[in-house]
């Protein structure tokens, strides 16, 4: 059986880059929005990021809000910190000499109720479109998207695009990081994942809530230095983020139950071929102009077995640091 490139679906690895794209879609277009499908041409669908202008006029649909307090975020070994309480003569004498009224609202809550009902029509979203894991849908909307992107860009926090994060980096769609994660886990128990590109941490956030161990690599020295901060408030203990080149893994923690790529290349790098358990499954952009998710389980010491899915939009993988 062949895939949508003309190649097996189960095959052994490395691909041939012919294997990965047919020669006459190397020139071209961009892949289409999801639902706009060219002229005569299947309609399939795409998860493709919005430019700055398009994603600017959803802003006046959603409404803004300050970043909430961390409290539902965060885990059992943090520590809250209270100011110190009044004294009781101080207080008596304050309730005999002013009238009792309620207690106001805090000035963040409403913030933080608006990000939260938000958050769950985004998961709504992204289950409308096909992601079914529960697992996933979960990690989704118990991590605030809001706060991996720069505040004034709040607004657009929760719709289904990616957005810029700086150098030329973009955080992924959410409905690409749910499928994504969702294929790589297959309904089964991740014990140790690699993530190559953190850019600004939120997709390690996610899968830091559906697997035991998560490693994410980041080969920009600002991205890395950007995604501890913002990780850094949700005190994530099975999270460790790596500066380095990611196209060589990380073969002093592998081998890895799954491996995610959150960019592209015109073949998935054999290092990370070899740093796959057995059984584990690889899902990566691949592709220059025209891009499909692509879904690698390795079934044994040498073999692979290769299977396209939809197509995608993402930024090149690229070798070294910067």
């Amino acid at each position: 059986m062949k895939d949508g490139f003309g190649a097996p679906k189960n095959s052994t690895f490395p691909l041939p880059l012919s294997s990965l794209t047919r020669p006459a879609e190397r020139n071209a277009l961009p892949c289409l929005p999801a639902g706009a499908a060219a002229a005569g041409a299947p309609a399939a669908r795409v998860a493709t990021p919005q430019t700055a202008t398009q994603n600017a006029a959803r802003t006046a649909q959603c409404v803004p809000y300050p970043k909430p307090t961390l409290a539902p975020y965060q885990t059992h070994n943090q520590t809250h910190n209270h100011g110190a309480a009044a004294s009781k003569s101080h207080s008596e004498v304050m309730q005999r000499t002013q009238p009792s009224e309620p207690n106001p609202p805090s000035p963040q809550r409403p913030g933080l109720m608006v990000s939260e009902a938000i958050r769950r029509a985004m998961v709504a979203r992204v289950a409308r479109q096909g992601v079914q894991d529960p697992l996933v849908l979960a990690a989704l909307d118990n991590v605030p998207r809001h706060m991996f992107i720069e505040p004034a860009m709040s607004a657009q926090a929760y719709v289904d695009a990616s957005l810029p994060i700086g150098h030329n980096q973009t955080i992924s769609q959410p409905y690409i990081v749910a499928r994504m994660i969702e294929v790589m886990r297959n309904g089964g128990k991740l014990g140790r994942v690699l993530e190559i590109g953190t850019g600004c941490g939120y997709q390690a956030a996610v899968l830091s809530r559906v697997a035991q161990e998560v490693y994410s690599i980041e080969r920009i020295r600002p991205l890395h230095e950007l995604a501890k901060s913002n990780l850094r408030p949700l005190r994530i203990s099975n999270l460790r983020l790596q500066y380095g080149d990611g196209m060589l893994g990380l073969p002093q923690a592998a081998p890895f139950d799954g491996i995610i790529l959150a960019a592209a290349g015109l073949e998935v790098p054999r290092a990370l071929l070899e740093q796959l358990a057995i059984g584990g499954r690889l899902v990566a952009p691949v592709g220059a102009q025209v891009q499909h998710l692509q879904l690698i389980t390795r079934s044994g010491k040498a073999q692979w077995m290769t299977e396209t899915l939809e197509g995608c939009h993402f930024v090149p993988l690229r070798p070294g640091t910067a």
